[in-house]
C-alpha cells in the first residue's frame, strides 16, 4: 500500500499540551478540519502530520505543518486557527539565532525592543497590520495574510536593525494609510464591474 503524504515538525516539549488542548480538543479540531492525523511524541516534541484516507486536498498537509509550528512557537490555538479558517492566512517565522548566533544578550535585547514597554510595541504592530505576533524563545512568529505579514515583518526587521520606535510607528502608519487607499480603490472599482455585468 502506498504511504500517505506526511510531514514531521519538532516543537518545544512545553507546547505539546497546548497542541493537544483540554480533552484533546485542539488536536481533534486540527485533524477534523485539515483531514490529517497528528502523531505526537510528548517526550521529544516530535509531531508527524499525515493525510487521512478521505483527504481530498493534498495541500492540507502544509496547512497542518504551519498550524502546528505556530502553536509550537507561542501562538494560542485561536490565533493559529486563522490559518485553517482563511486560505489567505500564512505563518512566517524569524529566527533570531540566525541573526545573532547564540548571543542570548542580543536576542533578549531585541525581543525587548519588539515587545516594548508593557507590550506596547507588539500591540501597535498587531493593531495596525491586523497580524498576530508571538515572541517565544529565540523566534518571532507572524500570522496574517500576505500584506499583513509583509508589513509586520518589515517593522520587526527595522527594530532588529536598531531603528527608533517612533520611526517604526511612522512607517506602520504610512503603510496603514497605503492599505486603506488600496482597499478604497478596489471598493470603487467593484460597482463599475457590477454595472458592466448588469447587476445594478
Amino acid at each position: 500500500m502506498k504511504p500517505r503524504p506526511s510531514t514531521f515538525i519538532r516543537i518545544p516539549k512545553e507546547r505539546i499540551g497546548v497542541l493537544i488542548g483540554p480533552e484533546g480538543r485542539v488536536k481533534k479540531y486540527i485533524q477534523q478540519k485539515l483531514t490529517v492525523k497528528l502523531l505526537i511524541e510528548s517526550e521529544s516534541g516530535g509531531v508527524t502530520a499525515e493525510l487521512t484516507e478521505d483527504a481530498k486536498d493534498p495541500s492540507m498537509i502544509f496547512k497542518a505543518k504551519d498550524v502546528v509550528k505556530a502553536i509550537g512557537r507561542g501562538f494560542s490555538p485561536e490565533h493559529a486557527f486563522r490559518i485553517i479558517r482563511d486560505d489567505e492566512t500564512i505563518f512566517e517565522m524569524i529566527d533570531l539565532r540566525e541573526i545573532f548566533g547564540r548571543s542570548e544578550s542580543d536576542i533578549k535585547r531585541v525581543k525587548g525592543r519588539i515587545i516594548g514597554m508593557n507590550g506596547k510595541t507588539r500591540r501597535i504592530i498587531e493593531e495596525i497590520t491586523e497580524a498576530n505576533v508571538a515572541i517565544y524563545g529565540h523566534t518571532i512568529g507572524i500570522v496574517g495574510n500576505f500584506s499583513q505579514v509583509d508589513i509586520a515583518r518589515m517593522a520587526i526587521q527595522m527594530l532588529i536593525d536598531g531603528s527608533q520606535h517612533n520611526k517604526v510607528y511612522r512607517f506602520l502608519q504610512r503603510k496603514r494609510h497605503e492599505l486603506k487607499k488600496q482597499k478604497m480603490e478596489l471598493w470603487k472599482k467593484q460597482p463599475e464591474s457590477a454595472n458592466r455585468n448588469g447587476l445594478s
